[in-house]
């Protein structure tokens, strides 16, 4: 790490570009990655990609920590309140996440009493604040449908059409393959599993998903949700073998397993 950083500041010595503090575009352009870079380490804490745990406690609060940092330095701009209200709001739900033993729970199942209301309350505040604004981006939308989330009494009283809305927005301003999966997600949720599943057929030959687990772990739900049991079984049991946690390969392995007693 020494020697990285020694070759770092020769690179920018040698670059000749000013140290200063950026202006107009090129602050722009600067914060984009900046919050990028903590929406990242906040999302690989609170749902790490390899290992055998399914949290990284320690990350997501140094995201949260930066980010209230940034805020602290833009308070005027929509895009930095949006996602530090969406990190308040996700990880609001970390203590309901897990299980005993560290099993996944997901978010149907988990038990709301749980979930910790400050940090709900301060998230719905700053989105709330943020959105009349001026434009808004894909953070405060996020935001938005977590708010959603969080201020259900129950997943059955979740407002999924408004969630779809949200999802379509976000959609026009963002060409993630993540984002159209959850959308797929909503309009199951809204319109059907078969209009899902339709929905899901798009991104099958989107490289950036198509290879991971996230595709065919909402295939099989929806499959399941659809009746079409035995298909689902190959699907959660195809998720679990491209998932790299160890909790996700057990939680979809077990749903697998579960969907056997049906023939």
């Amino acid at each position: 790490m020494t020697r990285r950083i020694t070759r770092a500041k020769v690179q920018v010595a040698d670059s000749g570009v000013p140290f200063r503090m950026p202006n107009g575009p090129e602050r722009e352009q600067r914060l984009t990655v900046v919050l990028h870079v903590l929406y990242l380490i906040f999302t690989e804490g609170y749902a790490a990609t390899s290992g055998p745990g399914l949290l990284r406690a320690d990350l997501s609060a140094e995201a949260i920590r930066l980010t209230r940092i940034v805020r602290l330095l833009l308070p005027g701009d929509g895009e930095v309140a949006g996602l530090l209200a969406l990190m308040l709001l996700t990880d609001a739900r970390r203590p309901a996440r897990t299980g005993p033993d560290g099993e996944l729970i997901p978010l149907d199942e988990q038990d709301r009493r749980t979930w910790d209301q400050a940090k709900i309350a301060e998230g719905v505040a700053l989105i709330t604040g943020a959105l009349p604004r001026g434009d808004v981006g894909p953070y405060q939308l996020q935001a938005a449908i977590a708010a959603v989330h969080d201020e259900a009494a129950s997943a059955e009283a979740t407002d999924w059409p408004q969630i779809l809305a949200l999802y379509e927005l976000l959609l026009r301003i963002s060409d993630n393959p993540v984002v159209a999966l959850n959308h797929a997600v909503a309009v199951a949720m809204t319109r059907g599993p078969g209009a899902g599943l339709e929905r899901l057929g798009r991104l099958e030959t989107d490289r950036r998903i198509s290879a991971g687990h996230r595709l065919e772990a909402v295939r099989a739900h929806l499959l399941e949700m659809a009746g079409q049991h035995q298909a689902a079984r190959a699907a959660y049991q195809a998720a679990a073998q491209r998932a790299m946690s160890l909790p996700h390969q057990r939680y979809l392995n077990a749903q697998a397993a579960r969907l056997s007693e049906h023939r």
